[in-house]
């Protein structure tokens, strides 16, 4: 029998569903860290900034590895030769052909994201290298490697959106990485809801067999 969401998840989806952001977290023993999340096509010149200002990371792309394959793009280093310490699938960064300036301002970005989740875009649509880092999520999702990349992807199906999200580091003001006392504090002043990976690893390991659909769909309701 599968599971049903919990509050949080359905509290993140529902967010997400509308267009608003999310801190998304993982384990104290893994990164530790906690990022801004936007569904991709929800990814907003503003919401780009926002990242920006408030989450000060890197802010980065996430797909589908079938997406990825689509538009062409490689990874930096191949999986095997990868030495960072949770194999980040990083790809070479881009920025849209067509319609900016520089690449780096937040329109120039938010237009990059837009070209790649376009489904008639093709490999030459993008330019490399360029200013938006792209990540590539596992075939296998979150229930293969429980990283932020994945659980943005797999976030943006379960709330009935493109596959695909922006996300971005939160750093604190002093330039080191935000603890948990930062990111409740930057929830609080936002009103930003916060999900846990493990959260949505609960959820999904006990559907494993089960074919994936919206989890408002799931519940026979809808966001």
């Amino acid at each position: 029998m599968p599971s049903m969401p919990s509050v949080k998840l359905r509290a993140a989806l529902s967010e997400l569903a509308a267009g608003n952001m999310i801190i998304l977290t993982d384990d104290e023993d893994r990164e530790n860290e906690g990022d801004l999340c936007v569904a991709a096509e929800h990814a907003s010149p503003e919401a780009i900034n926002f990242m920006a200002v408030h989450g000060r990371g890197l802010i980065c792309l996430s797909l589908p590895e079938t997406r990825v394959q689509e538009l062409g793009l490689s990874l930096l280093v191949p999986p095997e030769a990868n030495q960072t310490a949770h194999s980040t699938p990083f790809c070479m960064p881009v920025d849209a052909r067509k319609g900016i300036t520089t690449g780096i301002s937040a329109p120039d970005r938010a237009e990059a994201v837009r070209v790649a989740l376009d489904p008639s875009s093709k490999p030459g649509d993008l330019v490399a290298p360029g200013h938006l880092p792209v990540l590539s999520a596992s075939s296998g999702g979150v229930l293969e490697r429980p990283g932020h990349t994945e659980a943005s992807v797999e976030l943006a199906k379960l709330a009935g959106l493109t596959p695909g999200a922006v996300i971005c580091e939160i750093m604190n003001r002093e330039g080191g990485m935000a603890g948990q006392h930062d990111l409740r504090r930057l929830a609080k002043e936002f009103g930003f809801k916060t999900l846990a990976i493990r959260d949505l690893i609960d959820y999904l390991e006990p559907r494993s067999g089960f074919p994936k659909c919206p989890v408002g769909l799931v519940a026979g309701e809808s966001f």
